[in-house]
């Protein structure tokens, strides 16, 4: 049985994108498993596509291929990359995604994507490298090609690097950095620092407009309507409201401040 291969785009579902990329992947090999992370990215939000890609990473057996295309610019002379790391192997544009993915470590192989003859056609749509370039690739890579085969290995990629929390012995500041499509806000703060020390019962939280007294453990733990700070399943710190949209109820958008502070 072949390899499993994810796909993570910003082609929503309005269009025939992503239909048509499946189509030129199965054309080079029709037993490919693909599976869905997910292809509501905000478009050109590439940190946000690491994000969600990041919380699915754990949950795939190795030698999972992974593609993921949020490709600003697509067309230009930035370069196609394909990389293995922790048996695991990705492919996408070198925008940057691919060291989010990485979260600092450095990959086992990389290689730039510079062989037309595992694309779809040696001539890509210059919008549409997903389709003639990237899926393609990604479906050889399930079908058992090594990463050697299908491009020329080079040791740099670009770089970013994710905003970090500050910490002191005050509080915690963080950001908001994903919306889900229930409201809840998940910052940039780790489960692990809200932990330390013991104190987390004696957080209050400031996000929006409201203010939160502690960490709870579920949503249950405070009244329908009244908004609640948790560790989430993606194991960072999420702000949301009891049967509500928090986004929407207490002005929280990608971006916005959160700050704990301890009551003591």
């Amino acid at each position: 049985m072949l390899p499993p291969v994810t796909l993570t785009t910003d082609f929503g579902l309005r269009d025939a994108y992503v239909a048509a990329m499946k189509g030129a992947m199965l054309q080079v090999e029709p037993a490919l498993r693909l599976v869905d992370v997910t292809h509501e990215v905000d478009p050109q939000d590439v940190m946000g596509a690491a994000f969600l890609l990041r919380q699915a990473l754990p949950f795939f057996p190795a030698g999972t291929v992974h593609l993921a295309v949020v490709d600003p610019g697509v067309g230009t002379d930035r370069r196609a990359l394909a990389a293995s790391f922790g048996g695991h192997v990705f492919v996408g544009p070198d925008n940057g995604l691919l060291a989010l993915l990485l979260d600092g470590a450095e990959p086992d192989a990389v290689v730039v994507l510079d062989r037309p003859a595992f694309w779809r056609t040696p001539a890509p749509a210059r919008t549409f490298h997903g389709r003639d370039v990237f899926g393609p690739v990604a479906a050889h890579l399930a079908a058992g090609r090594a990463l050697e085969e299908v491009g020329t290995p080079t040791d740099h990629f670009e770089r970013l690097l994710w905003a970090l929390p500050i910490a002191d012995g005050e509080g915690i500041q963080g950001w908001v950095v994903h919306v889900d499509r229930f409201g809840n806000c998940v910052t940039n703060v780790p489960g692990a620092l809200v932990e330390e020390g013991g104190r987390r019962r004696q957080l209050k939280g400031y996000a929006g407009t409201a203010i939160i007294d502690g960490i709870h453990d579920t949503y249950g733990d405070v009244p329908p309507g009244e908004p609640v700070a948790l560790v989430g399943s993606s194991g960072f710190l999420e702000i949301g409201v009891r049967d509500g949209d928090a986004a929407a109820l207490l002005d929280l958008r990608k971006g916005s401040r959160v700050s704990l502070v301890y009551a003591d």
